[in-house]
């Protein structure tokens, strides 16, 4: 009685899944395209893989996770938790055993989301936290138990060794924050989480500050030179004096 409803509710959340997909990538013309997707079945394969990693059948769970890279390409260890509507695009993609995973997250090819020696204090959890609606760029490493917070973007090829406040948006080696255009920051979705601009990059606004404060120097360097160049008349007192000794 109960199997058709069951039925339903995964159906239902399937289309919601796929729609959220193609919603992050225009590329698909139709939702059974995005079904080929080697992302989605990466996430398929390791929700199998999480659930006999969770009922402590590792090998099993492992078997699964090593058949997954095999056909997709993208390496989820059965031991990461991931929320709902994860999407990798394209592939290429390492997760490790302690990553934790929100909602609606996505990541593009050749991310890492890598661990580091336990040895830093926090035993056990050697691997990042993603919050809800988070992008990484294709490239991006992400290293060691960090958090990064809700909406933020990793840019490109970025190392993001620190903890990621709300929001931010990081650029860099090692990566650091950058102004983002307010009409750019509020859409909902940015692709590869990289602005395609340069206007609010933090080394070329200091390079303008620098430039400004070189211009001013320039300037009262100019007025210096000219007020040492302008012919001074004699004032009174010398006058004075120069006619006492004559």
């Amino acid at each position: 009685m109960h199997a058709p409803f069951g039925n339903m509710w995964m159906v239902r959340n399937l289309i919601a899944y796929l729609d959220s997909v193609k919603s992050r990538d225009p590329a698909p013309r139709s939702r059974a395209e995005i079904l080929l997707y080697p992302g989605v079945w990466s996430l398929a394969f390791h929700r199998v893989a999480h659930r006999l990693y969770r009922a402590r059948l590792y090998f099993l769970a492992r078997a699964v996770n090593h058949l997954s890279r095999f056909l997709t390409g993208n390496d989820i260890h059965p031991g990461a938790k991931i929320g709902k509507r994860f999407f990798i695009d394209h592939g290429f993609t390492v997760v490790g055993e302690t990553a934790e995973i929100g909602d609606d997250v996505t990541l593009y090819q050749n991310v890492t989301l890598g661990g580091t020696d336990p040895a830093n204090g926090i035993a056990g959890k050697r691997h990042p936290t993603l919050g809800n609606g988070v992008i990484v760029g294709s490239g991006a490493q992400v290293l060691g138990p960090v958090t990064v917070g809700a909406r933020a973007r990793v840019g490109a090829n970025a190392v993001v060794t620190k903890d990621v406040a709300e929001g931010a948006t990081m650029v860099g080696i090692p990566a650091r924050a950058m102004l983002v255009d307010v009409t750019a920051y509020q859409r909902d979705f940015m692709p590869y989480g990289t602005p395609c601009t340069d206007c609010f990059d933090p080394e070329k606004q200091k390079l303008e500050l620098l430039q400004c404060e070189v211009e001013q120097l320039q300037k009262r360097l100019a007025e210096l030179i000219a007020e040492q160049q302008k012919p001074r008349l004699p004032d009174e007192d010398s006058l004075f004096k120069a006619r006492d000794r004559a």
